[in-house]
């Protein structure tokens, strides 16, 4: 096969009007959350997920995914499905009058790391004005979907979704040709961001979610097809302590995590393993964001074959330099975003080339796949994400060319 630069994207894309109709026709259980399941939405989704693999593969996407299309909650800009669509596949949950969004300010103090409320995070409170503002641009997301808290025992009961997701994704792929695809699934140390109600530590939840995650890392596994850990935490969490611990304290708060998150997967395979690090997929100013030195070698401990990470994104573009100090396993590859979902600016392709090849000058071409920084859907309109798709195409084709002749 002709070498190439090799794209993908972080997860989700921006579902279609006929499954966003489907889903806010779904009836919500008395938990809050749940939603049933139809054969009618079943076969749609089927239908949606191979049509969306079909759509990838014309933009030039050459390791598609199922854009989250199984995670669809109920509303269209529902930002947080990524991470809230584990409470319909996770048992011991229950919706509370206190959770993470409203629950008071939490302080930390050196050598205890703890989280604040999501309302309480540093980067609200330094521009208090803008995110009151409705016209100002930031979009924090929508809550279709109630937060619950952990109240007992957690327990995987999510064996028919996730078994859909594959089996939807495996037939699209194997319709379309293409060898490789790829599944989202919550890390251990962002599904705990939940409140806990029943653990006696924090730390003893995070650990519980590792354990019951692991059944549906092994089933997108055992499908045949690529996990992708979804953990914007490793950054994220930085902005929800306060007041900012030294980085040292946050990284021994962040390794538990990690160290979570390895059990989870012991004794799958990592070549088929990605994990995604991102700031917060918010449209907000960022500006208390920790920088990615500080936590790139964190990271390269999970133990994954790829990792992606934001890097056009404005705030972060810069620190593809990181790459000078921070070496990159042998065998490991990095998905660098090349995109950002945080603009309606479509990148041109000639800048996603340039982007792609200060990765590959410093790590090697062989060890890069260009991706988007975060998911696009629900971030920018459809329209803007097949733009920004077929410009990510286009510009690992320009990279390719540059590179391999």
């Amino acid at each position: 096969m002709t070498e190439r630069i090799e794209t993908t994207h972080a997860g989700s894309l921006p579902r279609t009007p006929e499954l966003i109709a489907a889903n806010d026709a779904r009836r919500i259980a008395d938990d809050g959350f749940t939603l049933e399941r139809t054969a009618e939405f079943d076969a749609l989704l089927s239908s949606a997920v191979a049509d969306l693999v079909a759509r990838q593969a014309d933009y030039g996407i050459t390791v598609p995914g199922d854009g989250e299309f199984g995670k669809a909650m109920t509303s269209a800009v529902d930002y947080g499905a990524w991470w809230s669509y584990s409470f319909q596949r996770v048992g011991g949950l229950s919706v509370t009058d206190v959770d993470v969004f409203n629950e008071g300010p939490v302080r930390s103090e050196p050598g205890r790391v703890r989280l604040t409320s999501f309302t309480d995070r540093r980067d609200r409170q330094e521009f208090a004005d803008a995110y009151a503002d409705p016209d100002s641009g930031i979009a924090t997301g929508s809550r279709a979907t109630a937060f619950p808290s952990t109240t007992g025992p957690l327990r995987y009961i999510g064996q028919e979704a996730i078994a859909s997701d594959v089996r939807n994704l495996r037939d699209a792929l194997d319709a379309t040709g293409i060898q490789d695809g790829f599944i989202t699934s919550i890390a251990p140390g962002s599904g705990a961001r939940i409140r806990n109600d029943f653990h006696s530590t924090d730390e003893e939840h995070i650990w519980a979610w590792a354990e019951v995650m692991r059944d549906e890392y092994t089933a997108i596994i055992d499908g045949g097809l690529i996990l992708q850990l979804d953990d914007p935490s490793m950054a994220e969490n930085w902005d929800q302590i306060n007041p900012a611990p030294t980085v040292e304290d946050y990284l021994a708060f962040t390794r538990i995590r990690v160290e979570a998150l390895n059990h989870a997967l012991r004794g799958l395979p990592t070549d088929r393993i990605r994990y995604h690090l991102c700031w917060g997929s918010w449209h907000g100013p960022h500006t208390t964001d920790l920088e990615f030195r500080h936590i790139a070698p964190l990271m390269l401990e999970v133990n994954a074959g790829q990792y992606t990470f934001e890097a056009a994104n404005v705030r972060h573009e810069h620190e593809w330099k990181v790459w000078r100090d921070v070496e990159l396993p042998e065998g490991k590859k990095i998905l660098p975003g090349v995109v950002s979902h945080a603009t309606n600016v479509v990148e041109h392709p000639e800048l996603i080339a340039d982007r792609i090849e200060n990765f590959a000058s410093l790590v090697g071409p062989s060890n890069v796949i260009a991706s988007t920084d975060c998911g696009l859907g629900g971030r920018v309109h459809p329209q803007i994400a097949e733009a920004k798709l077929r410009a990510l195409g286009e510009g690992a084709r320009i990279a390719s060319r540059r590179i391999y002749g």
